[in-house]
Formats: C-alpha cells, sequence, structure tokens
C-alpha cells in the first residue's frame, strides 16, 4: 500500500490539537467498556486504531486480537504512543481491500462506517468473516442529537444532517440516524441485537468546555445516554447474523 494516501490527511484529527478532542475523550474512551462485557471469547477483529483507545481496552480481553488501518500515519502513531502493546497485530490494508478466510467471534467498527464510500458493502463484507455464533458492534455519530436539534431550533445550523466542519476535519462522508443506520444494517443481512446512545450532550463542545464540568456531570452524561439513542450523541449497535 501506498504509504500516501488519502488518509493521513485526517490523522492531525486524531491527537489532543483537535478542537473536539473533548467528544473523543469521553465518547472513544466510553463505547470500548460498553461492548467488553458482550463479547465472545475467542479471536476478535477491530476496523481501524483511531486514538487506540479501544485498542487498549481490547488488548486487555483478548489475546488472538488483530486491528485494520490504512494510515500509516495513524498507525505510527499508535505504534509511538502504546508501545507496550507490540502483540496486537496491525494489518496496514484498506477496509474495502481487506480479504480472510478466518472467522472471527468479534468485529468492532467503532465510528468507521461515517467514513466509507460504501457502508453497506463494508457490513456485507466483514458479516461473511463472523463466526456462527459471532457478534459485530458498530458506532457511529448521531445527526438528531440533543445539541444538534437545539442548535436547528436556534438558527444556528440549517440542517441537522449537513456535515460540520468537526466531520469534514475528521473525514466523515455522512451521518446516521437511528432510522438510516438500522436501514444500512438490516439491507446488509445483519440483524439488530441491541442499540443504545453514547453522551447526551445538551451543548456544543465550546460551550460544555466554558462550564468547565466536574467529571461526575460529565460521566452522568454518558451514562444518560445509554437510554436515548435518539437524542445522543452517537449510537452503538451490537448486530448478529
Amino acid at each position: 500500500m501506498n504509504s500516501e494516501n488519502h488518509l493521513d490527511l485526517f490523522s492531525e484529527a486524531y491527537t489532543s490539537n483537535f478542537a473536539y478532542d473533548l467528544d473523543n475523550q469521553l465518547m472513544l474512551h466510553w463505547y470500548p467498556t460498553r461492548i467488553a462485557p458482550k463479547l465472545n471469547s475467542g479471536s476478535l477483529l477491530e476496523l481501524g486504531l483511531g486514538h487506540g483507545y479501544s485498542t487498549k481496552v481490547f488488548s486487555n480481553l483478548i489475546d488472538d486480537y488483530s486491528v485494520i488501518d490504512g494510515s500509516s500515519s495513524v498507525i505510527q502513531q499508535f505504534r509511538t504512543k502504546y508501545p507496550e502493546l507490540h502483540s496486537v497485530k496491525i494489518i496496514h490494508s484498506f477496509f474495502e481491500d481487506f480479504e480472510s478466510t478466518d472467522k472471527f467471534d468479534n468485529i468492532v467498527m467503532g465510528f468507521v462506517l461515517e467514513h466509507v464510500n460504501d457502508p453497506t458493502a463494508i457490513l456485507k463484507q466483514f458479516q461473511r468473516m463472523l463466526s456462527e455464533n459471532g457478534k459485530l458492534f458498530i458506532a457511529v455519530p448521531n445527526a438528531t442529537s440533543l445539541h444538534r436539534q437545539l442548535g436547528l431550533g436556534a438558527g444556528l445550523i440549517e440542517d441537522m444532517y449537513q456535515l460540520s466542519a468537526a466531520d469534514l476535519e475528521l473525514g466523515h462522508k455522512r451521518i446516521f440516524d437511528v432510522n438510516s443506520l438500522t436501514d444500512t444494517i438490516v439491507q446488509s443481512g445483519l440483524k439488530i441485537k441491541s442499540m443504545e446512545g453514547i453522551f447526551l450532550k445538551p451543548l456544543t463542545t465550546d460551550q460544555l468546555l466554558k462550564l468547565l464540568l466536574p467529571k461526575e456531570v460529565l460521566n452522568s452524561m454518558m451514562q444518560l445516554g445509554v437510554e436515548y439513542p435518539e437524542l445522543s450523541n452517537a449510537l452503538l449497535v451490537e448486530c448478529t447474523v
């Protein structure tokens, strides 16, 4: 693979310099802990290294653990930040190009489907790699989150489904809601076992930062999101074949 590819252009958004690092710190630390108790024993294949937060969680739970990532810059950032996780098998490949005859007991797509050209095709491709009782976990941003709805009502945004500056900086191609994500999953042939929300966010990131909220309040926003997927900042789904 050419080490200079379009994914490397977005690697800066995966550092602490990113304007929405608060959201990343909260959500990306949170969702792996929600997935962890639901994991099957056996093998795990994850799509994307991102910040490496989920990798750190899953590597302590699953021995047979592989991660696919198409960005050489993100891989290098991960290796530099987490030298102790040298045993994690990292596969440098675009998701669309990955092929394997192996069957995985768990597949995790944490904030992946908003980046790819054809989410349904990706789900179909990887569900073929699930074991008979395998689980596939999906996390994506949610267009109808409370703070987007408030922004629309206040006239701060014109369309909840319009990609924000943060979305573009992260390389997002779309944003889902409960209905569109459900439709995409069903069209791929997968079944939804459960859906929950991630981060019930009442205000913009800039406004939350200015409030200097204690961690207990932020944690409460994360916990409340579980029960309100339609209003949460992101969606987390557990799927089966």
